[in-house]
């Protein structure tokens, strides 16, 4: 499972934006986010992809720090995150802690939690930790694509996802410069200099990246290393 731990950026000379973003990540998984400590909120989810895109959401805005811990999870059907516990708990917390002091970089990182003993991992679970360490790279890179986009390109992005839920649909561009009173041209120009079709072309890198490091990681605490 991927945890993520997501914790407000300024937060002392901000307003409190964790409901805001516990309502709008609704639209994007049914796995549970709420508040844990302070202005910082905790989910797990099962789905790579859906970590992908609640990470990508958080980041939009520019007031996140975002970690996403993979590994085990203890967790009851229906429990609150705070209840769970596994070393993908204690990943996403080592995450969003170097999430805070990537300066410069886009505030994310993904940490692979394994179980190795003392300094010598087994195999699977340092190939988990590359794969790991390739889903980050890779969320970076789209993240300030998705960090760097204006209002009126997400306009124009917003509407055309909302018309044909991520890549291509024909005639979907056509609707959406019907819609917002622009060119087909000024939409055709808007997305390319968004980088809306590199995003989407590399949400799904992301998430392949994290679900091998994820069987790579759990399958060698159930199975051992094979």
């Amino acid at each position: 499972m991927y945890v993520l731990t997501i914790d407000q950026r300024g937060s002392s000379s901000d307003v409190d934006r964790v409901p805001d973003l516990v309502s709008s990540i609704k639209a994007l998984t049914p796995a549970t986010f709420e508040r844990s400590v302070g202005d910082e909120l905790q989910g797990v989810v099962e789905d790579a992809g859906e970590a992908v895109d609640v990470a990508l959401h958080a980041l939009r805005g520019g007031h996140w720090y975002v970690g996403i811990g993979i590994g085990t999870v203890r967790l009851a059907p229906g429990g609150s995150p705070r209840e769970g516990s596994g070393n993908a708990f204690v990943a996403a917390r080592k995450a969003v802690e170097l999430a805070k002091a990537a300066a410069g970089q886009v505030p994310l990182s993904v940490v692979a939690g394994t179980m190795g003993r003392g300094n010598s991992p087994l195999p699977a679970q340092e190939e988990g930790a590359m794969a790991s360490a390739h889903a980050q790279a890779v969320l970076r890179l789209i993240g300030r694509l998705v960090q760097q986009r204006s209002d009126a390109q997400w306009r124009v992005v917003d509407r055309l996802r909302s018309l044909q839920g991520g890549a291509g649909r024909h005639g979907a561009q056509k609707q959406v410069a019907r819609e917002l009173g622009i060119s087909e041209q000024s939409v055709s120009r808007t997305l390319l200099r968004s980088g809306w079709q590199e995003e989407w072309a590399g949400r799904p890198a992301a998430a392949m990246l994290l679900g091998y490091a994820h069987d790579r990681i759990t399958g060698s605490q159930t199975k051992g290393d094979r």
